[in-house]
């Protein structure tokens, strides 16, 4: 999830704090878990450096492809225009969904596609907001998708609108791919639980691949009678650990 902070929706008495209005581009999306995520949502001339730097890579690989191609004939022909197709459609949405929501032109551009709701951008989303810009791109130039894009008032083209996507910047931080629960190592549990501690325990391994390190760490502190001694930043592994125990996911002990 680039560029996104977080923090928690309600305060200590367990009230939600007021809503503060969006400044520039700067929106919060708050995640069933219980914590708001800050997008800085990209504007139409950021996103256009990055899609002229896209088009300046296509470019060149086409006229080096269709350069070497040429030589065969009709079946170069042939050749040539299966690239193309895989240059204007394949292309963003291969980088989309395998290098986490980043063209090259959106890296170099410090700019990532990810879900309106902060999440990393799905294969289904990508495909559905790359064929979309057909639309986006009529008359000619982008004309539509520039017009949606000022009137949705979320810097979202019809591609963003239709797969419920939108492009925010990542100002160079560490691009946060999604985790998973995986067996690993384990710990004995310091003291019995009963049936709904332990279910609590097991979901928030389960939930974890949706919480950002910070919420995780924030929630895994609330167990205090099991990560008491734990260090700075590891009691979301610690409560990992111990579910893998109740859970019997444990590879070694």
């Amino acid at each position: 999830m680039p560029a996104i902070a977080t923090s928690s929706s309600r305060d200590a008495s367990g009230a939600r704090p007021p809503r503060t209005p969006a400044i520039d581009t700067i929106r919060l999306v708050e995640t069933p878990e219980g914590c708001q995520l800050t997008l800085r949502i990209a504007g139409p001339l950021a996103r256009a450096r990055a899609w002229l730097v896209d088009l300046a890579i296509r470019m060149f690989l086409y006229m080096a492809g269709a350069s070497a191609l040429s030589t065969f004939g009709s079946m170069g022909t042939g050749l040539i225009l299966i690239l193309v197709f895989l240059l204007e459609w394949a292309y963003p949405v291969v980088f989309e969904i395998w290098r986490d929501g980043q063209t090259p032109g959106k890296r170099m551009c410090h700019l990532a596609v990810v879900h309106a709701d902060g999440t990393p951008v799905g294969t289904s989303a990508a495909i559905v907001r790359n064929i979309v810009r057909a639309v986006d791109f009529l008359p000619v130039g982008y004309v539509v998708g520039l017009i949606t894009m000022l009137c949705a008032g979320s810097g979202r083209r019809l591609g963003d609108l239709a797969a419920g996507t939108v492009v925010v910047h990542t100002d160079g931080a560490r691009v946060l791919t999604p985790r998973t629960w995986t067996d690993g190592a384990a710990d004995h549990l310091p003291l019995p639980l009963s049936a709904a501690e332990r279910r609590a325990v097991v979901d928030f391994a389960t939930r974890l691949p949706r919480l950002s390190p910070a919420r995780a760490e924030e929630l895994a502190r609330t167990a205090t009678p099991l990560v008491d001694g734990v260090g700075e930043g590891e009691a979301a592994a610690r409560l990992v650990r111990l579910a893998n125990t109740i859970a019997g996911r444990a590879t070694d002990t």
